[in-house]
C-alpha cells in the first residue's frame, strides 16, 4: 500500500460557519477554541461560526482561523489513530502541517500565525498590492512576463499551483502590466484575485522581520514525518531549516505543484485535505489525477473519512 500525506489548506478557504459542527461535537475543540479567543482578545470563534463574512475575510482573522479549524480536525485524525507519513500546507496551511507533522504544538504556534495575519495586512496597509491568476502560461513563461512588466512596478510569480494556473504578486502598477502582457502572450484567463496585500512577493519584506523574530522564539522539535516545505518542494525533518522556511515563504513562491508532484514521487497515493474547503483537492486533481483524495473539513465528512481507512 502506497503512502498517505495530509494537506493544510491556507487563506481564502475561510467561509461563514466553519467549525461550529466540531465545536459542538468534539470536546477538544471547544477547549482549542476557547484558548484562541484568550489570546486574540476577542471572539474568534463567534466571527468563525456566525461572520459576518467581512471580517472573517480580514487576513489577521482569516489566518488564526483557518489555522485553528485544521488544528482541531488534525487533532481528531490523530485521536483516532490515521497518522500521515508527509505533510504539506499551502502558505499558511504549513504552520499546520508542522503541528501536524510533531515539529510544534498548537499552543506555541498559534500566537505566531496570529502575528503572521496581523504582520500580513499591515505591510498590505504599508504598501498596497495585489495578486492575480494567470491560467495557460507555464511557470517559465509567467516568470518571462513578470520581467518585462517589472518595469511598472514590483512582480512576481507568487504560487504555482497547478498546471498552467500561476499566481502573480506584487505592486498594483507591476500586476496589472504583467495581466496585459499574459493577455497577449495567450493566457487563456487572467484574473484579478480579492486580496488584501502582495503575499509571496517583496512588499512583504516589512511583515518578514517581525515574523522571523516571532519564530526565532518559537521551540521546535525534530518532527515525526517530514514537511514538505512551499521554498523547496522538498521533504525537511531539521528544525533549522523548517524554521528557515518559514521565514522564507512569506517573500518566496509556494511551489504547491511542484510539492504535490514531489509527494507522489515518495509514493503518496492517498491525501486528505484537512481544514476548510477544498480547494486543494482541485488543484492536486489537476496536477495528479491518480492520487485518491479525501476531505475532511465538517465532522459528517470525518465520518465518513473512517470508513475509507
Amino acid at each position: 500500500m502506497g503512502k498517505l500525506a495530509f494537506i493544510f489548506p491556507g487563506q481564502a478557504s475561510q467561509y461563514v460557519g466553519m467549525g461550529k459542527d466540531w465545536f459542538s461535537a468534539f470536546p477538544v475543540a471547544k477547549e482549542m477554541f476557547e484558548y484562541a479567543d484568550r489570546v486574540m482578545g476577542y471572539s474568534l470563534s463567534s466571527i468563525c461560526f456566525n461572520g459576518p463574512e467581512d471580517e472573517l475575510r480580514q487576513t489577521r482573522v482569516t489566518q488564526p482561523a483557518i489555522f485553528i479549524h485544521s488544528m482541531v480536525v488534525a487533532r481528531w485524525l490523530k485521536e483516532k489513530g490515521i497518522q500521515p507519513d508527509f505533510t504539506a500546507g499551502h502558505s499558511l496551511g504549513e504552520y499546520s502541517a508542522l503541528v501536524a507533522a510533531g515539529g510544534g504544538d498548537f499552543q506555541s504556534v498559534f500566537p505566531v500565525v496570529q502575528r503572521r495575519g496581523e504582520l500580513m495586512q499591515k505591510a498590505g496597509t504599508q504598501y498596497p498590492g495585489t495578486m492575480a491568476a494567470v491560467i495557460g502560461l507555464t511557470f517559465e513563461e509567467v516568470t518571462d512576463v513578470c520581467q518585462e512588466a517589472s518595469s511598472a512596478g514590483v512582480v512576481v510569480p507568487a504560487n504555482v499551483n497547478s498546471p498552467g494556473q500561476v499566481a502573480i504578486s506584487g505592486s498594483i502598477e507591476g500586476v496589472r502590466k504583467a495581466m496585459e502582457i499574459a493577455k497577449n502572450k495567450g493566457a487563456r484567463r487572467v484574473q484579478e484575485l480579492v486580496v488584501s496585500g502582495a503575499f509571496h512577493s517583496p512588499l512583504m519584506l516589512p511583515a518578514q522581520e517581525g515574523l522571523s523574530q516571532a519564530l526565532n522564539r518559537l521551540e521546535l522539535k525534530v518532527p515525526r514525518v517530514p514537511v514538505v516545505v512551499n521554498v523547496t518542494a522538498e521533504p525537511v525533518s531539521s528544525v533549522e531549516i523548517l524554521r528557515e522556511s518559514l521565514k522564507n515563504q512569506l517573500i518566496s513562491p509556494v511551489l504547491w505543484e511542484p510539492s504535490v508532484r514531489k509527494m507522489v514521487e515518495l509514493e503518496v497515493d492517498r491525501m486528505v485535505e484537512v481544514g476548510p474547503g477544498k480547494v486543494l483537492q482541485g488543484l492536486v486533481r489537476r496536477i495528479s489525477p491518480e492520487v485518491q483524495l479525501f476531505g475532511c473539513d465538517t465532522v459528517e465528512q470525518a465520518s465518513e473519512l473512517l470508513s475509507n481507512f
